[in-house]
């Protein structure tokens, strides 16, 4: 089950978001299993629907999670999840890159980095 931490610095959207984003690549949360209703989840979690709304969409257009108009959001193939979620990491990773490149990192120093080593 998905919980708030009202401690964390994260808004609630994210850790619902990420809460389900690692019960579906763990496998908790199979193909085709269905996601609580919007406004369940967020009485059970005492919490506006649009916060768990802003998650469910999130999931969706990463590829975690597919809507059924009138029957709800489902988990999608765990393959294209990890698939969509490594797409996002590569992309971040892309954007580390690059920035570092423009504080004057080389390839090299990259590439040691990569194999173990550090710079």
């Amino acid at each position: 089950m998905i919980q708030v931490n009202y401690q964390d610095s994260r808004p609630i959207y994210q850790q619902v978001h990420d809460g389900f984003r690692r019960q579906i690549l763990a496998g908790v949360l199979r193909p085709g299993d269905q996601l609580p209703s919007v406004r369940e989840l967020s009485t059970r979690l005492a919490v506006n629907p649009n916060t768990v709304q802003r998650a469910y969409r999130e999931l969706e257009q990463e590829g975690c999670v597919y809507s059924v108009r009138g029957k709800g959001s489902f988990v999608a193939d765990a393959s294209d999840a990890a698939r969509a979620h490594q797409a996002e990491l590569l992309g971040r990773f892309d954007s580390l890159v690059q920035e570092l490149q423009a504080l004057g990192v080389t390839p090299e120093q990259l590439r040691q980095r990569l194999e173990g080593g550090t710079t």
